[in-house]
């Protein structure tokens, strides 16, 4: 196809993928450090916003300094374990070169950046992914939007107050919790992304999986729960065809019970997952991919 051959045939009999590290938090450190260990992919950089904190951890000859430069390294796959601002700013221009993996899809709860990156996905030959991350389920869900049978999606989180990082005005709200769990928030996950971007990367991933009801119509639920000190869980309710009213509609609901300590933005089971979708990035030639 005429897409495909715009991608560098150079890039597609290299052995080895080259992947670039946009951040280098606790996530991202620890995508490096499996990069570096692995024989089937290669660190084509790694770049921070402040890059002492990159400096002395990783050898000098990976280390990005200056993010508009990224097309020097050659990168396959360009990894965002950043910020949200970053697909933002960058998004477009990653994909021109690579693929592009968004770590951080609440991102694309902004509809002028949704629409923009899958139309350039759509006709770059480079592919956009979203991680699943704590999103179970989600190729069964990505396959009933397909058909047009996925009638209703919710996604509810529950964690310990500490482990939330909220604007206002669900920040006042989190800080004056007593002994009882509270809902912070019920109801559209477009609305939600700006108030915890940090917090709703899953459900930022079920909007993109439940594409024919999207960020409008996929619901979010956080509930702030201080019992909850050594789990977050995630629940993922799932409505199909049938007759609600009656209780006779397809439903499934899962409910995950995900290890992490007080305090902990992401699950300790979250690091795994999220290495395994950037290894399962690849093999696209365009659109938009769950992985």
């Amino acid at each position: 196809s005429k897409v495909a051959d715009m991608a560098d045939p150079a890039k597609k009999r290299r052995l080895k993928r080259r992947i670039g590290i946009v951040g280098y938090g606790h996530l991202g450190a620890y995508l490096v450090q499996e990069i570096l260990k692995r024989d089937d992919v290669e660190l084509a950089f790694v770049w921070n916003r402040s890059v002492e904190k990159v400096q002395g951890q990783v050898e000098e000859k990976f280390i990005l300094a200056d993010l508009d430069k990224f097309n020097e390294r050659n990168p396959d796959l360009i990894v965002e374990v950043a910020h949200p601002s970053i697909t933002e700013d960058y998004g477009e221009a990653f994909l021109d070169v690579a693929d592009y993996m968004v770590g951080s899809p609440t991102a694309l709860a902004n509809q002028k950046v949704e629409t923009k990156l899958r139309e350039k996905a759509s006709m770059c030959g480079h592919a956009l992914y979203v991680p699943a991350g704590a999103f179970w389920g989600a190729q069964d869900i990505k396959k009933m939007a397909d058909r047009g049978s996925l009638k209703g999606l919710k996604v509810t989180m529950r964690k310990h107050p500490t482990s939330f990082k909220l604007n206002s005005p669900l920040k006042e709200k989190n800080d004056n919790i007593g002994d009882d769990a509270v809902v912070l928030y019920d109801g559209p996950v477009r609305d939600l992304c700006p108030l915890a971007p940090n917090n709703v990367n899953t459900m930022a991933a079920a909007a993109v999986a439940a594409h024919n009801l999207g960020f409008d119509m996929v619901r979010g639920c956080l509930v702030s729960d201080p019992s909850l000190t050594d789990f977050h869980i995630v629940e993922v309710e799932v409505t199909g065809p049938g007759d609600v009213s009656r209780g006779q509609a397809f439903t499934v609901k899962t409910v995950r019970t995900n290890p992490a300590q007080v305090g902990a933005v992401t699950g300790t089971a979250t690091y795994a997952s999220f290495l395994s979708s950037m290894l399962g990035a690849r093999g696209n030639d365009g659109g938009v991919h769950l992985c």
